[in-house]
């Protein structure tokens, strides 16, 4: 690796930022951009550098890394006159770590062609504990050559990486992973409301039940949340409804019925509407115990 390669990481937030501090220690040059200030400080306080704009983080970047919320988030820092594409520097790689719709994904990286720019859509799974660990699961979509000049960068944060095919199929397989995540979300919080309501041993329960076919990452991360009905944000309920706005409308356009998918998708976009969007997406838990006439404990 070089040590000098050059990375800006646009989007310090709870993934962003720890994707940017193990980049730091894996021994690249990192400026961060971030809407609020405290977050770039903690980036410069671990070792990175700050900017006051985008096009000041990209100037000299030799990738681009943009984990920003929505498809409107990546699509306002990418163009106009002070965005990516427009400030960074001819042969770049840019790298969109976002979860966006793939039909956005797919334009994005046509405009960046043009621009000069290498476009990878490469979506992440893991949560916040998996950005501050550097083992995320990286779906990416793109050329293969910018796969290959990508797998540096991407090695520093991930662990999981594959190239699942060409511009935007790193963002329709980040959808299924939503739908497949959502789905198990909500039966984890039904099963732990039926062994409540016959009074197991929960924390027991759950042991067995991950070692066996049942057993299964979002049990793994999320069955004590829900356990301890603490839900502080690892990932948002408001931003898994936003992932389920993009699968459903994307079955919905391939011809694709998703019944029990779509229920979820209901189920989420109802917490989020009684203002629960801040909530940690294990959160579904309290609307399953509603339904079920129990009390949170």
């Amino acid at each position: 690796m070089t040590s000098k390669q050059k990375v800006a990481v646009i989007g310090l937030g709870i993934m962003g930022l720890p994707m940017a501090v193990n980049l730091v220690k894996a021994g690249f040059d990192v400026t961060g951009y971030n809407r609020s200030q405290d977050k770039i400080d903690k980036l410069v306080s671990e070792g990175g550098r700050g900017a006051a704009s985008v096009a000041e983080a990209v100037r000299e970047a030799d990738v681009v890394i943009t984990m920003v919320p929505d498809s409107p988030d990546v699509e306002a820092v990418v163009n106009g006159a002070e965005g990516v594409f427009a400030n960074t520097k001819d042969g770049a790689l840019w790298i969109d770590a976002s979860s966006i719709r793939p039909d956005v994904a797919v334009q994005l990286a046509s405009a960046a062609r043009e621009a000069g720019v290498r476009p990878l859509d490469a979506p992440v799974s893991g949560g916040e504990q998996g950005a501050v660990d550097g083992v995320l699961s990286i779906m990416v979509g793109g050329e293969a050559a910018d796969f290959e000049a990508g797998q540096e960068i991407l090695n520093a944060v991930g662990k999981t990486i594959v190239h699942v095919g060409p511009s935007g199929s790193g963002q329709t397989v980040k959808a299924a992973n939503q739908l497949i995540v959502a789905g198990n979300i909500a039966l984890l919080a039904e099963a732990i409301v039926f062994l409540e309501a016959y009074g197991v041993d929960t924390t027991a329960a759950l042991k067995v039940l991950g070692g066996g076919l049942a057993g299964s990452k979002v049990l793994e991360q999320k069955g004590q949340k829900m356990l301890d009905r603490s839900f502080e944000p690892g990932f948002r309920l408001a931003l898994h409804n936003k992932d389920m706005g993009i699968v459903t409308s994307a079955a919905r356009k391939a011809g694709v019925s998703i019944p029990v998918g779509a229920l979820v998708a209901q189920l989420i976009g109802s917490m989020v509407n009684q203002g629960d969007g801040g909530l940690d997406h294990s959160g579904l838990f309290k609307l399953v115990e509603q339904l079920s006439g129990r009390t949170a404990k």
